[in-house]
């Protein structure tokens, strides 16, 4: 063993035991399946058995809760994954799903085990269809501490959250020698499916980390904060604990038009350090995440104003509705806190499918059955008023902060449209400017606020920002036994993937 721990280490990565003594609590971990060896060696017997076919399987507890596991080890046969290997990761989750209890992969793997054939693809093929089967029933949780390679970079694809770690992390379908005997390509692993290019550019991974413990204590912070699975019932509800928030004039400017930090007025609403935030480096001008308001799990969907306004994008549309969904599947009331100025537009967008990936958001909004509160905080224009958990999307409560503005589009945009006609036949360029000065004004005044939203039931009450956590725990509270009651008879809805 000694052998195996100084080869990872030389490669500046943990071993598979090392690994899951950072995960698990002190001398939980129970081993499953040690005995079992690779599908060559059990069908030939001509050859040296591959200790546990190269990947540890268990359960164990975090903070109490318990949690099934598989650990590649890339010391063993590089981690490639054969037949036997992939029917203990897919025996490991099917007792997962038996138990109703999370599972997390640790990957490090070479890929699939070449000299099985179709056997080592048979063994990848289950991993992935216990994955399927496990979604949205229990959460699955990944961590990329290696390379996952080929047709087995699928498998946490599949799941729910992914980890991945600077500098040892890599996930590709082709590697970068393929990529060059095809192309002619030159690229470095790390340039292909580094740890930074999927937290970055691509969104698989939901966090980065510069080192390995860092990203196990956080990943013990989450399992911690999460349900065991889809049917472990309402948490407790606590007594609703007061707190000192900011004030609301230190963190909205006095502009409009003005960005400010979204993270900061959150953090005056939800328990103190409670927030875990994914995908914190792809798609920023959204925020996700999960926190806590007095004990109580909530998952979190913001814009963020420091981003492109807190425009909806193809990206965040997308990061958006998956999150959603996780929250959905996992009975985790969503809050919702608005400040858009709309759909990002331009060539770009449009052509890499706005339309598809917008309606994804709304779609996931609109299915979703769980507590659904939103915040409108200060604009919320167009299409994307609707689709950030509006009441026509069904959501059960609507605030408004006092100055927020409801409209379909900004007033500028607005009064060029509106005064379209009359504008061209205002030749003088000083009087044109006067006429859509005015015309700007009597807008503002008319449709730049939450007044016929309020009259109309589609904001529920303007607040205040001190009283916005009380409210939020109020509405979390009335919604305890929230049953959908608007059901269509049917199989399931075909989301626009």
């Amino acid at each position: 063993m000694k052998a195996f721990l100084e080869y990872q280490h030389k490669k500046k990565k943990y071993h598979a035991t090392e690994r899951l003594q950072m995960l698990f609590d002190r001398d939980s971990f129970e081993e499953i399946g040690s005995g079992m060896v690779d599908y060559e060696h059990c069908i030939k017997g001509d050859k040296t058995a591959i200790p546990y076919d190269g990947v540890i399987t268990g359960r164990g507890k975090i903070r109490g809760k318990t949690v099934f596991v598989f650990a590649q080890d890339f010391s063993v046969k590089g981690g490639t994954i054969g037949r036997r290997h992939g029917e203990k990761i897919a025996r490991t989750i099917e007792l997962a799903i038996s138990a109703r209890c999370p599972v997390i992969g640790i990957y490090d793997s070479g890929g699939a085990r070449i000299e099985e054939g179709i056997n080592a693809l048979a063994g990848c093929g289950e991993i992935m269809y216990y994955n399927t089967l496990a979604s949205g029933y229990i959460p699955q949780f990944s961590v990329v501490a290696g390379p996952c390679a080929g047709a087995a970079a699928y498998s946490p694809a599949i799941t729910d959250i992914i980890f991945m770690v600077d500098n040892i992390s890599c996930m590709f379908i082709t590697g970068s020698d393929v990529v060059k005997n095809v192309t002619g390509e030159d690229y470095t692993n790390q340039d292909l499916g580094g740890s930074l290019v999927h937290s970055t550019i691509s969104g698989t991974a939901h966090r980065w980390f510069s080192n390995e413990k860092d990203c196990f204590r956080c990943l013990r912070d989450l399992v911690e904060i999460l349900p065991l699975c889809n049917s472990t019932g309402n948490e407790e509800l606590n007594t609703f604990t007061l707190r000192n928030t900011h004030k609301i004039v230190d963190i909205l400017p006095t502009e409009p038009q003005t960005p400010y930090d979204m993270k900061r007025l959150i953090s005056g609403i939800i328990d103190k350090n409670s927030f875990i935030e994914l995908s914190d480096m792809f798609a920023k001008s959204i925020i996700i995440g999960f926190a806590k308001i007095s004990g109580r799990t909530i998952g979190i969907v913001a814009n963020q104003p420091l981003e492109i306004g807190g425009a909806l994008t193809c990206d965040s549309s997308d990061k958006a509705a998956r999150f959603i969904r996780f929250c959905d599947c996992f009975d985790i009331p969503v809050i919702t806190f608005v400040d858009t100025p709309g759909y990002l537009p331009g060539k770009e967008q449009e052509h890499n499918g706005i339309i598809r990936h917008g309606a994804k958001l709304l779609f996931a909004y609109s299915e979703a059955t769980i507590p659904k509160i939103t915040i409108i905080v200060r604009k919320a224009y167009g299409g994307a008023y609707i689709a950030m958990g509006s009441k026509h999307m069904r959501a059960d409560y609507v605030c408004a902060l006092k100055d927020a503005e409801v409209a379909v589009m900004g007033a500028s945009g607005a009064a060029a449209v509106i005064c379209k006609k009359e504008l061209v036949k205002i030749t003088d360029t000083e009087a044109r400017q006067t006429f859509l000065s005015k015309r700007i004004e009597e807008y503002q005044r008319e449709f730049m606020n939450v007044d016929m939203a309020q009259k109309e039931g589609f904001v529920d009450a303007i607040i205040s920002y001190d009283f916005l956590r009380k409210r939020i725990y109020d509405d979390i509270v009335s919604l305890k036994n929230k049953y959908k009651t608007n059901r269509v008879n049917k199989k399931h809805g075909n989301i626009p993937l």
